[in-house]
């Protein structure tokens, strides 16, 4: 049965690209944000998160180290339903999107921050270049 539709994931065939599966294009605006962009944004969303959690906290304490994961998953929270992203990935030009369109509302963001926050599942990537925290929330990080 040479026209069968694949019956598992182990039976499609490889993307010619990340996110292809998921309609969206090879390259430019809309497409998959790429590994050095997430990173980026990264650095600079717990860089931000650091300097915030100085103004509440002194660097050395104990308190910081729990205070800055909490301003990070706040600033993840508050800003990805709001501006689109987070700060970093606003600033390199991304946007977090629901699959299903629309907004993208208040759990999605939690969700992927809470699995982001363990750090394992953003470490963990399909053949889209989705970290698992995306999947679970039923978002992508593309570019814009």
């Amino acid at each position: 049965m040479p026209d069968a539709k694949p019956q598992t994931f182990g039976d499609l065939e490889p993307s010619r690209w990340p996110g292809e599966r998921l309609g969206l294009p090879s390259e430019g605006r809309g497409s998959v944000a790429r590994a050095g962009r997430r990173i980026a944004a990264l650095l600079v969303d717990w860089a931000s998160a650091m300097l915030i959690s100085l103004l509440f906290t002194p660097y050395e304490s104990v308190a910081y180290t729990w205070v800055t994961p909490l301003v990070f998953a706040v600033l993840q929270i508050v800003f990805i339903p709001t501006i689109g992203g987070s700060i970093g990935h606003r600033l390199l030009g991304m946007r977090v999107i629901p699959l299903e369109g629309g907004w993208i509302g208040i759990w999605r963001p939690v969700k992927r921050t809470a699995l982001l926050l363990i750090v394992v599942p953003a470490l963990v990537w399909d053949s889209d270049q989705r970290g698992f925290h995306d999947k679970v929330a039923g978002t992508v990080l593309i570019r814009y």
